[in-house]
């Protein structure tokens, strides 16, 4: 029986930026393509290019990588104020428990900055999995993306 891989983190730094975009880039064109119109993820997609705000991002919130062997093959962050601003797992990494380790390093985050609440706005394709985790639907909304504007849901949970 093959030997299971730990999934390892860390606290993400600018020199992460290109892993990560891959990360979000890939998931989406690979895993959310499934719930969203091709022109929808073309544009959701379409910010991996855009390097500044990322780092911009990496400046303003926590960010977490996950790895397993040191390939990286998630990543997650929250801002100061407990939103939940990204949380994505390699397409080829789907179903491994990535996600749930990035969640609870977030939650524990998300204690330590004294946030009573996190909440996300989560992709159609995330919403089991947040639900799952104890989070509940606020509503259903509109969220512009760069040309398009994508159906989400802005999601809740009390820690």
């Amino acid at each position: 029986m093959a030997e299971k891989s730990t999934i390892e983190t860390r606290k993400a730094n600018r020199d992460d930026v290109l892993s990560i975009t891959r990360i979000f880039y890939n998931t989406i064109v690979e895993v959310n393509s499934k719930d969203y119109p091709p022109d929808q993820v073309e544009d959701w997609a379409s910010w991996h290019t855009d390097t500044d705000a990322w780092k911009k991002k990496l400046e303003e919130q926590h960010f977490i990588i996950a790895s397993i062997d040191a390939v990286d093959v998630g990543f997650a962050s929250i801002a100061p104020d407990g939103y939940l601003d990204f949380l994505f797992v390699h397409y080829r990494f789907q179903r491994m428990g990535i996600a749930n380790v990035l969640i609870n390093k977030i939650e524990k985050l998300a204690r330590l900055q004294g946030n009573s609440t996190i909440y996300s706005d989560v992709s159609i394709t995330a919403k089991d999995f947040f639900l799952k985790k104890g989070f509940y639907v606020e509503k259903q909304q509109l969220k512009r993306s760069k040309e398009k504007e994508l159906v989400n849901f802005r999601m809740n949970k009390k820690l």
